[in-house]
């Protein structure tokens, strides 16, 4: 009995797995709600905010922030749950077999256990195996607990994240909503120049390829009044993104198809909000070829950045922007809470089908993003 014993320990311990995930999924969720109610409080102050855009930009933008945390939350919560799960089915047998050798003990005089055919000296030695063992299987003992435990709180929290994200995808929507409604409010922009119309629709219809528009439209206007680059030469890696998003192609990096284009494609969550990465005046905004809409800011009299695939506008040409203000949105449908809680129930998170394709040109010639952008880590 003894030495079955003393195998069957061996054998768990050397099979453990470490308990601990490298980052609490628990902890990870609770911080994204605490950001979406502080978004929602944001929300409620920015309407009586000074500058109502600014604040609705602001809160917005903590919205998605929010939210993104908060799949990520569940994302890694499913995932942990998957692996404690298949760590409890693949040591059932084992379970099975410590139960009953527990059993055994249990139901065994304890003055059986400890005598031995070979007389005093082997009972002695069987009194140490089992005082060396009995420690072993409670902490074995207290290690799968702790799992059952484990699993328990990352299902609770999974099933309390459905009305934090309920309030957080609502709050967002009205938040977007709000943001619109203040733009087109707005009447105090400053404007510097807008390029002749008449000029522009030739280009327009006269131009095949993004690059094509790009250098005519620096062509278009006077050079002399432009902003020195000397200003946004200082911002290279300080940039911070215009959306919230994930890098799919880095500068002339082929896609499926072998397209290769000298810029960033960025996949989105539909509806993200598109900023400002720096002051800029915007120079074109409209619809354009195959991007969709598309905004052409200027923060230099020598450098244009292009932002294509929005689905909503909120600048016009002329129009002179501080550093973060709203652009756009991307299209597509606004996260559902069922779709949302179903990609995270699969450990894969939500799914970010919009694209935002970024390039910078400077003199004419595209200029990779990466030495003017911080680093992102998602």
């Amino acid at each position: 009995m003894i030495k079955r014993l003393g195998m069957i320990v061996g054998f768990w311990l050397v099979a453990v797995l470490p308990a601990m995930a490298q980052v609490d999924p628990v902890s990870t969720a609770r911080r994204a709600a605490q950001q979406l109610d502080r978004a929602g409080i944001a929300l409620q102050d920015a309407e009586g905010a000074r500058d109502r855009v600014a604040a609705l930009t602001q809160t917005v933008q903590a919205y998605e922030e929010g939210l993104i945390a908060l799949r990520e939350g569940l994302r890694r919560a499913a995932i942990r749950e998957q692996v404690l799960v298949r760590e409890l089915d693949l040591k059932r047998e084992r379970i099975m077999q410590m139960v009953g050798v527990l059993g055994s003990i249990q139901g065994s005089p304890e003055t059986f256990l400890l005598l031995h055919p070979s007389g005093p000296l082997g009972t002695v030695r069987s009194g140490m195996m089992l005082g060396d063992v009995t420690p072993a299987l409670q902490a074995e003992a207290n290690q799968i607990a702790a799992t059952l435990s484990e699993v328990t709180v990352l299902r609770q929290l999974q099933e309390d994240a459905k009305d934090t994200l309920l309030t957080g995808l609502t709050g967002a929507q009205a938040a977007r909503t709000a943001l619109s409604q203040a733009i087109s409010d707005r009447t105090d922009l400053p404007e510097r120049y807008a390029a002749d119309p008449e000029k522009l629709l030739e280009l327009l219809e006269s131009t095949d390829t993004l690059e094509g528009f790009a250098s005519g439209l620096s062509g278009l206007t006077d050079q002399d009044v432009l902003p020195p680059a000397s200003r946004f030469e200082d911002l290279q890696g300080q940039l911070p993104w215009p959306v919230q998003g994930t890098l799919l192609r880095a500068m002339n990096e082929a896609d499926a198809a072998g397209v290769v284009r000298p810029g960033w494609l960025i996949a989105t969550g539909p509806q993200a909000l598109v900023t400002t990465p720096t002051a800029a005046t915007v120079r074109y905004a409209g619809p354009l070829l195959d991007f969709g809409q598309v905004m052409i800011i200027e923060p230099a009299g020598d450098t244009l950045v292009v932002l294509g695939g929005l689905d909503q506008i909120f600048a016009e040409a002329g129009e002179v922007l501080s550093a973060g203000a709203p652009l756009g949105l991307m299209g597509g449908q606004a996260d559902q809470t069922n779709v949302f809680l179903s990609a995270a129930a699969q450990g894969t998170g939500a799914e970010r089908p919009e694209t935002l394709y970024m390039e910078i040109r400077r003199n004419n010639t595209p200029v990779d993003p990466a030495v003017w952008f911080r680093t992102k880590k998602e």
